[in-house]
């Protein structure tokens, strides 16, 4: 079997596998899937294009609650059920965000990860920069960010196990209470 094939091989199966992560469908998620990339190591690259994503927040005059989670991450599975066990209490305070589901794995590590708007691909630490976030320098899931239409943070976010996993904490994080 060729390498490419191999790769190629590889990089399905992992999408295939990432397939399983989720925010609850109560929420009503826009699920944005990886695109496998080139790369020139055995790790695979991966881009999130978010440019339909941005139009549609804009459209309908709604901030993006941008999630990042991966399938195989126990703290992202514990912060989406715990917004399956609260989604009654906590959905109307999402009213005003579209919520981006971005599906990965734990095995897609920070200089293998892309984000693509508007014909602009961008890897992680340089997208972050862009759009004046001050955790540039790690990859931690879950991540959750916050943005205007223009993609810029309504508020600085905390990132990884524990955060925001009581209903008020939440609910602070929606208010863009710091």
């Amino acid at each position: 079997m060729s390498l490419r094939l191999l790769a190629t091989l590889a990089v399905s199966a992992l999408w295939c596998a990432v397939s399983l992560a989720a925010l609850p469908v109560a929420y009503r998620p826009m699920v944005v899937m990886p695109i496998p990339l080139a790369s020139s190591s055995a790790a695979p690259n991966i881009e999130f294009d978010i440019t339909a994503a941005q139009e549609r927040a804009r459209r309908e005059g709604k901030s993006l609650y941008l999630y990042l989670g991966a399938k195989d991450c126990p703290y992202c599975q514990a912060y989406e059920a715990f917004l399956d066990g609260h989604a009654d209490e906590l959905m109307p305070h999402f009213g005003k965000y579209l919520i981006v589901d971005l599906r990965s794995s734990l095995s897609v590590t920070a200089p293998h990860l892309f984000f693509k708007v508007g014909g602009v691909s961008r890897p992680y630490a340089e997208f972050l920069r862009a759009m004046g976030d001050e955790r540039a320098s790690r990859l931690v899931y879950p991540s959750v960010w916050l943005l205007d239409g223009a993609l810029k943070p309504l508020m600085q976010m905390p990132a990884g196990a524990g955060t925001f996993m009581t209903v008020p904490e939440q609910l602070e994080v929606l208010r863009l209470q710091q």
